[in-house]
């Protein structure tokens, strides 16, 4: 695929940038290519097109941003980025095989976040966090790079005319063959009735903003493409000045303390339910929100600590290599046991009150804080963190993939279903607000469970008993 070549203005067209020269210049001079902006409109007619009509419509307006970054941007890409690429249109096909909005909307906003990541080309916790940020700080850098650029496009030759004329006849083409095709074969009709968007006012409008925000986001995948940030030059440098003793003594205490405490609390973190039915006052909504709220102060704790340490502690001679590795190795350890323990709790409250999205979205949380404790104590052994912050966030895209990957709604239905036979007890009520997923394990419910579920209302249609549902929600 051919590429443009756009040459780059010399460092006195630099504007003012709050990022300086160095990490992100403002170039004055510079201009969207006629081929972004082609591959833009194309785009947003794409986005216009599919989104909101069919479930494929992410992941196609997903493909069409790739391939306006192999349109435009110059070279091969790296496997870095084929692994983005793959990221995002994972991500962005969520929504054709999930009904579920949660997951649906969490793929989605993660998928963008990944592509901005990947095209910013960051690898530090700084790069990438502010790699995450950049749909927010694009606007008004896009808008007068397209300004540019359109300016420069000559209307006055025949090629515009000609583009115009291409569009019209192809577009005239499509639709008289699809009318044809639809009019001799029913099945076609209905496949073409899905993905062909409505054309009354309201709708017309809708596409239309849909198309803008579409070709916005296309162009601004462009200028990234392009013109890179280097947001990693912000990150700040190492000045490891602490020598052994000045960080063995407190990371040693704080070792001890989680030592002492996770002994202390062995009842507490594995007693289960003999433990809540021994302890006065104790309940297992509060079991399990003490073992999340630990999971959460450990781990910020946790990364705390091991940031200041690994920023700060010398590491040239071989002792402070062995304390580093063992100490911080310790904590890690000593943290994973915490998660292990909020999660057994979580399994607790759920076989007691249920499985909800919320406790499933917190479990996930908390197999992704055990895989970064993991993936710590690989890079305490290399005494090497280079890659972590990459794989951390891989971590957490394969976290996602994961969850929508079991079907997270159909999942629910058939534990509270199992619970609903093994002790009777079911929330109609909040069942009934689950995506069309669930529907093929909540019609194992009896008959008029599934009238409660279905009507989501004071009364069952069609039979004398009365519906009961929660007034509050449990926790």
């Amino acid at each position: 695929m051919s590429t443009i070549d756009i040459p780059t203005p010399p460092t006195k067209t630099h504007g003012h940038s709050p990022w300086g020269p160095r990490t992100w210049p403002v170039l004055r001079y510079y201009r969207a290519p006629r081929a972004a902006l082609v591959a833009a409109a194309l785009s947003g007619l794409v986005g216009a097109t599919v989104l909101g009509n069919n479930g494929f419509g992410a992941m196609i307006t997903a493909g069409a941003f790739v391939a306006v970054v192999l349109v435009v941007r110059r070279g091969r890409l790296s496997a870095w980025k084929w692994a983005g690429v793959a990221a995002v249109l994972a991500l962005a096909s969520v929504s054709a095989v999930r009904d579920a909005e949660w997951i649906s909307a969490m793929s989605t906003t993660l998928a963008v976040v990944v592509g901005a990541v990947v095209l910013s080309r960051a690898w530090t916790w700084t790069g990438i966090a502010l790699g995450a940020a950049l749909p927010v700080l694009l606007p008004m850098r896009v808008f007068r790079w397209t300004r540019r650029g359109a300016a420069s496009i000559d209307l006055e030759g025949h090629r515009p005319v000609r583009i115009g004329m291409v569009a019209a006849v192809t577009v005239a083409l499509c639709v008289v063959f699809a009318a044809l095709f639809g009019a001799a074969d029913k099945r076609f009709a209905d496949a073409l009735r899905t993905v062909t968007p409505e054309f009354d006012v309201p709708s017309i409008l809708g596409r239309t903003v849909v198309f803008a925000l579409t070709a916005a986001g296309a162009l601004a995948v462009a200028y990234v493409a392009l013109h890179p940030p280097r947001f990693d030059r912000l990150a700040p440098s190492l000045r490891r000045t602490l020598r052994l003793w000045e960080w063995m003594i407190p990371l040693g205490a704080v070792v001890g303390l989680f030592t002492v405490f996770v002994g202390f609390q062995v009842p507490v973190l594995f007693g289960g339910q003999g433990h809540v039915q021994t302890t006065e006052g104790l309940t297992n909504a509060e079991y399990a929100r003490q073992g999340f709220w630990q999971l959460l102060a450990v781990t910020v704790l946790t990364l705390l600590v091991i940031a200041v340490t690994v920023t700060k502690a010398s590491r040239d001679a071989r002792g402070d290599r062995i304390a580093l590795r063992a100490l911080l190795g310790a904590l890690c350890a000593l943290s994973m046991v915490i998660v292990a323990s909020a999660l057994h709790r979580m399994s607790l409250y759920e076989e007691q009150y249920g499985y909800t999205t919320l406790r499933l979205f917190v479990t996930a949380v908390e197999w992704w804080l055990g895989s970064v404790f993991a993936l710590l104590l690989v890079a305490g052994i290399r005494m090497s963190g280079r890659w972590l912050p990459r794989a951390v966030g891989v971590g957490a895209v394969l976290t996602v993939l994961a969850l929508a990957a079991m079907n997270p709604d159909a999942y629910i239905a058939r534990h509270n279903v199992e619970r609903f036979e093994q002790t009777g007890r079911i929330d109609t009520y909040y069942l009934g607000g689950l995506s069309s997923d669930a529907d093929a394990e909540l019609g194992r419910l009896p008959e008029f469970e599934r009238a409660c579920v279905r009507a989501r209302g004071p009364v069952a249609v069609g039979t004398w008993q009365q519906c009961t549902y929660p007034s509050v929600s449990v926790p």
